[in-house]
């Protein structure tokens, strides 16, 4: 909710300053309404994804949602795009490989502080790696959303605009789930607040240069050149976090980001 809120802050004031708040005002009223759509799809996606983040490996969370473009390509071909080839390939690749970073052949650690209700309670053998269901659910609800984005909301209001609208959604649908829920909404303590002030502005200011991509170039290409973020996530968390995956699933993780590469050749 707090990096919504920083998001919101920030670009409120870009707005203003710039008058492109104005501008997307002179749009009408559907495409804010399809802008709030998008907001409450990010808020079920984001939620899902720091689930991941919570109850599993980082370097898993993170490539295995950074394969949401796979579903965004194929809506935006549904909608009229088109592809090579090539293209085709690097999809099906990105899709073998999400399965192969998702699949654990080993146990879980019992290190794991968080149980994950996604995730089946045997203790060994094949089966899906903790945190990778809730993973694969923001890949989902992301692919969906930038896709509805590409087509249905940034053409109209553009980039700036459309994040704006989506920061304030989802804040407010954050804060209607949450106090009705019972969950502690207690506000945070200490030098925390400025890692959410970093971390949220970061977040927007990646979401309006997507958003603008894709305003001026292919859906389908823009979202597969914006989930290289997942690559950067893996360094991350394997430098900091020392965190340790399966040989497989480094294979999955290295097709998910070769597959990504083949589609934005």
């Amino acid at each position: 909710m707090l990096m919504q809120l920083f998001g919101f802050l920030a670009l409120t004031i870009y707005l203003q300053e710039t008058g492109v708040f104005q501008r997307g005002l002179a749009s009408g009223w559907q495409p804010w309404i399809f802008a709030v759509l998008a907001g409450l799809m990010n808020t079920g996606a984001s939620l899902a994804l720091y689930r991941s983040f919570e109850v599993g490996a980082i370097s898993i969370a993170g490539p295995v949602s950074s394969a949401y473009p796979a579903l965004t390509v194929a809506l935006a071909l549904a909608s009229g795009e088109r592809i090579n080839l090539q293209r085709g390939a690097g999809m099906a690749i990105t899709f073998f490989g999400l399965i192969l970073a998702a699949i654990s052949f080993m146990p879980d650690a019992a290190k794991d502080a968080q149980p994950d209700p996604l995730a089946r309670p045997d203790a060994g053998g094949t089966h899906l790696s903790k945190g990778a269901g809730w993973a694969i659910m923001a890949a989902v609800g992301y692919g969906v959303m930038f896709w509805w984005l590409g087509f249905h909301v940034v053409p109209l209001v553009g980039s700036a605009v459309s994040v704006w609208v989506v920061r304030i959604s989802t804040f407010a649908a954050l804060a209607l789930a949450g106090l009705p829920s019972g969950r502690s909404l207690q506000l945070p303590r200490g030098n925390i607040w400025w890692l959410l002030l970093v971390v949220g502005l970061m977040d927007t200011a990646a979401f309006v240069m997507n958003n603008a991509g894709m305003g001026m170039g292919h859906v389908a290409v823009v979202s597969v050149l914006s989930s290289l973020y997942g690559a950067v996530t893996v360094l991350l968390s394997w430098i900091f976090l020392s965190e340790r995956i399966e040989r497989s699933q480094w294979l999955g993780i290295f097709l998910i980001f070769a597959g990504i590469v083949f589609v934005s050749l």
